[in-house]
């Protein structure tokens, strides 16, 4: 089996993505997934990415974690795939509109590659005293520390994904530590690679939010420090719900190939 496929990342977020308008990908071949993700016997990626067909929309996102399963909302998979679908002319001008499993999603080609993608709304945020929990998406834990350059992540993060609080189902987990009003330093360990990536735009998002949420930024424009580059969060408080929510940041293709399986 030939499969067509280009790489793309969103600071240091990678994924292959392969279009599957002629519904050709086998989806439920776990095994081939995580060896189309996989470092050393594939092309390597945090996930995989297909575009299809959509009945109402320029086109549907279906997202891989790299562990072969399907996953929720990527949100830097997301401006990722709106990139490659302008590759492939699915994308006319500088707006498209895509479904994906937690619904429609509008998105703004902007200048030098950035793509601005509107997020869900959240009306939900459990605020407890170390952390604060949201579904962007995704579901994200976040929680604020000192020494965010020297923590472990993939230990700390997997120790709370795992633990009592989340169940079987997992969340992601975000350490975070402010730079200053309305900057924010974030390390993001994510269930599914069961490891700290480069990048999260769900949890961007998520942290944004929360950090508006328990006072620590009066912005409703936060700029976040990821390990893989700058991401952007957009957002009007209406009450107690977040809505108009945007993460803004770069999408850049990698390469482009063909993987015998």
């Amino acid at each position: 089996m030939k499969i067509n496929f280009a790489k793309y990342q969103g600071t240091g977020n990678d994924f292959v993505i392969v279009d599957n308008r002629q519904n050709i990908f086998p989806k439920d071949n776990i095994a081939l997934i995580k060896r189309l993700c996989d470092r050393r016997f594939g092309i390597g990626a945090d996930g995989l990415l297909l575009l299809e067909n959509d009945s109402v929309t320029d086109f549907r996102m279906v997202y891989f974690n790299s562990d072969g399963n399907e996953s929720s909302m990527c949100g830097n998979g997301g401006r990722c795939l709106v990139a490659f679908a302008k590759k492939l002319n699915v994308v006319v001008g500088k707006e498209t509109v895509f479904n994906a499993t937690d619904g429609l999603h509008h998105a703004t080609l902007l200048d030098s590659g950035v793509i601005s993608l509107q997020m869900k709304d959240v009306d939900f945020i459990k605020i407890e005293n170390d952390y604060v929990f949201m579904d962007t998406g995704s579901p994200h834990h976040v929680m604020m520390v000192e020494d965010l350059s020297d923590y472990d992540v993939k230990k700390e993060g997997g120790v709370i994904r795992y633990s009592d609080l989340y169940g079987q189902v997992g969340s992601n987990v975000n350490f975070v530590k402010q730079v200053s009003e309305a900057h924010f330093a974030l390390r993001t360990y994510e269930r599914g690679v069961e490891d700290e990536t480069l990048s999260c735009g769900t949890g961007a998002t998520a942290t944004a939010i929360a950090m508006h949420a328990i006072g620590k930024t009066s912005s409703n424009q936060i700029q976040l420090a990821v390990e893989g580059g700058k991401l952007e969060v957009s957002f009007v408080k209406i009450g107690e719900a977040y809505t108009n929510v945007f993460l803004q940041g770069p999408a850049d293709f990698v390469f482009e190939g063909e993987i015998t399986w």
